[in-house]
């Protein structure tokens, strides 16, 4: 039967697809024939150019475009004219107009915003289906009616099943979701998500946005993407690249802080250490650490010139010291300077001898022995990694480094039991490695980034913010967490103080709390704990049609009773996460493989290539599967150092089905859980 509107459309998209075929060929031959001034600008140029080849990648199994405008003069518009929004530009021939515009254009925005309230010179808006990269239906919506009309198509591609990693979300952004999207760079923002609310994707399409509006800035001073681990960066690391988007540098915290310490992570603290060394108090020990290696001089300085002996005085290179300090120089740059400042003194007197001097003169005499004699006595060459393992394995030092900062019950333990003989030897833990960046910070500043965006902020300490922070003290941040979903001893309790701490106290802070992939009767059920985890929260709601399915079997062993459950979710669409407490990770892939069921254990693989995954609880966190199989919730929560922050562990391994979650349980369910979660399922 004819489909006069769908092979429209089906034409305009071969077309589009044909043309990005071009652009790229175009691009490839630029490459291929790069020539410039000089073999540095020629190897520029082709990074460029490779870069702006693999933006233009098409894949055929995702569509160009997904959304379509028709603006009207009537309703306000410019022009009677018709624009497709898609995931990137697409040039028609003769530089033409857009045959697909750039979903972050401000032409695409009444996509995401219009309404029959305000159709934003918006006359249509049509949403298009499509099924592996095939235009299967269309959806038109008039905005010059004044009834609201939901997407049936919208609802849909929400609730499409998830298979492997996570992807872009530029078909379903929300109007509240794109306002934060399209946050201006200048401004910091923190957004508090509740399970399900896409806290994550607002915050890579922001990063997606930025990219796209203010190119050329974010080109010299780059954005960081900081998540909680390498599972997570594995499954978040297709949305940019879909979106076009190769330039922004991702990093877990472990990996960030490695590469700028030369240091690695060789051991764990105690959950209480490790707070200790996280409490923000820890900075100003440091400082005091750092700026107590200068000493006092108590000789001057004489410096031969010729046939002239000409001294400064203890009190003179005092001055020159106090002089450093007061400028904010940290202490390399201070310590690099002041040879600088002590020949100049000199230079001063020489002038007042009748003397003529210049530039030459002051190196010169910065240079002789005397003078970088004199400067090592009162501004020794100090190394971090060295000056934290002295702090750690001398009583008096860190006694005097934190007198009136932290008692002595709490230097006591950040001693260690037994000291390393060297600082190449030490043991460091991720806290260690976060004082070793404050510290370096402290010697030479840390470079600035343009836009960092750091997911899961919550389980954060207030030093570790500091260490994210310092790497956007000229740029701006975004924010993700949820407070509700907090892990660590040391993590966030209040957001106000988390900005503080992270140098953006200004930043705008926003709660989402409608949910679009975790269903109504699963969040529901998981907002029970809220009384005890969160109680200042307001409860997430579910906004989709299907309230999904949530079934709680008690059963005598909830690991041998895993493969049944998963085998019965293995004749359904969709991805299975099968959550465990950490400790029965490798008997539950045990238990599968003897069933017959392939699984990976994301304790060891990252790749997301099997249907099933093994989830240990600690890696839950920001991830998403359609089903949920989670076995033994009172295990889980036992696990934990103490019940709050295991009930806030249950409650992000809760959330993580989009569509179905069956929990096998002991008849040990937590008290919130319990009979009234029963007759709720």
């Amino acid at each position: 039967m004819p489909e006069p509107v769908l092979d429209a459309e089906r034409a305009h998209l071969e077309a589009s697809r044909a043309a990005l075929k071009q652009m790229r060929a175009e691009t490839s031959r630029g490459f291929e024939h790069a020539v410039a001034g000089n073999a540095v600008s020629a190897q520029h140029l082709k990074q460029v150019l490779y870069r702006r080849m693999r933006a233009l990648e098409d894949d055929p199994g995702t569509p160009l475009f997904f959304g379509r405008l028709d603006y009207d003069r009537d309703l306000g518009a410019e022009l009677d004219e018709t624009l497709y929004i898609g995931r990137r530009h697409v040039s028609g021939e003769l530089g033409g107009d857009p045959l697909v515009m750039d979903w972050r254009a401000d032409m695409a925005v009444p996509f995401y915003r219009a309404s029959a309230t305000d159709p934003m010179g918006v006359r249509l808006r049509r949403r298009f289906g499509f099924n592996q990269g095939v235009l299967t239906a269309y959806e038109d919506e008039d905005l010059t009616r004044t009834q609201e009309t939901s997407s049936r198509l919208l609802q849909a591609e929400i609730e499409r099943p998830r298979t492997g990693p996570m992807r872009d979300i530029v078909a379903t952004i929300q109007p509240d979701q794109d306002v934060l999207v399209r946050t201006d760079l200048a401004e910091s923002i923190c957004i508090q998500g509740a399970p399900g609310t896409g806290k994550t994707a607002v915050g890579l399409h922001r990063a997606a946005y930025l990219l796209y509006q203010f190119r050329s800035q974010l080109a010299r001073s780059g954005v960081l993407v900081v998540g909680p681990n390498e599972n997570f960066l594995s499954y978040i690391g297709d949305v940019l690249p879909a979106l076009g988007e190769i330039d922004a540098r991702q990093e877990t915290l472990e990996t960030l802080l490695a590469d700028a310490t030369g240091a690695r992570v060789r051991a764990e603290d105690a959950p209480a250490v490790a707070t200790l060394k996280g409490d923000a108090r820890l900075a100003d020990v440091l400082e005091r650490a750092v700026w107590g290696q200068l000493v006092e001089p108590t000789d001057g300085v004489t410096v031969p010139r010729g046939s002239r002996q000409l001294r400064l005085s203890a009190g003179r290179v005092a001055e020159a010291v106090e002089a450093l300090r007061g400028m904010g120089a940290r202490y390399e740059t201070g310590r690099t300077l002041l040879p600088q400042r002590l020949a100049h003194a000199v230079l001063l007197q020489l002038e007042a001898l009748g003397d003529s001097t210049d530039d030459r003169v002051q190196n010169s005499v910065a240079k002789t022995s005397a003078v970088k004699k004199a400067c090592a006595a009162v501004w020794p060459v100090v190394k971090p990694a060295a000056l934290l393992h002295r702090l750690f394995s001398d009583p008096a030092f860190l006694a005097e480094s934190a007198d009136g900062i932290l008692d002595a019950d709490e230097q006591r333990a950040l001693l260690w039991v037994k000291r390393p003989r060297t600082p190449g030897s030490a043991r460091w833990s991720l806290a260690d490695l976060v004082l070793l960046d404050e510290l370096a910070d402290l010697f030479v500043r840390t470079p600035s980034l343009g836009h960092v965006i750091v997911d899961e902020a919550q389980d954060l300490s207030a030093m570790a913010l500091r260490a994210v922070g310092r790497r956007a003290s000229t740029g701006s941040m975004t924010l993700l967490g949820d407070l509700a979903q907090a892990t660590t001893a040391w993590g966030v309790t209040d957001w106000a103080d988390a900005l503080t701490h992270a140098g953006v106290p200004q930043a705008r802070l926003t709660e989402l709390v409608e949910g679009f992939r975790v269903p109504g009767q699963v969040i529901d059920y998981a907002a029970r704990l809220l009384p005890a985890i969160a109680p200042g929260l307001t409860p997430p709601r579910s906004v989709r049609h299907n309230r999904g399915e949530l079934a709680l079997r008690a059963v005598e062993d909830p690991i041998a009773a895993l493969a049944d459950a998963v085998a019965e979710l293995l004749g359904r669409e969709g991805t299975v996460g099968v959550i465990v407490p950490d400790a029965d990770a490798d008997t539950a892939r045990a238990a599968l493989t003897a069933a017959g069921i392939a699984s990976d254990d994301l304790a060891r693989e990252h790749d997301f290539a099997e249907r099933v995954e093994i989830v240990p609880a600690s890696l839950a966190k920001g991830l998403e599967f359609d089903h949920v199989v989670l076995a033994d919730p009172a295990g889980l929560v036992a696990a934990e150092p103490d019940e709050t922050t295991g009930l806030r562990r249950l409650y992000v391994c809760l959330t993580r089905a989009v569509t179905s979650l069956v929990v096998l349980h002991r008849d040990d369910l937590p008290a919130l859980l319990g009979e009234e979660g029963r007759r709720a399922a």
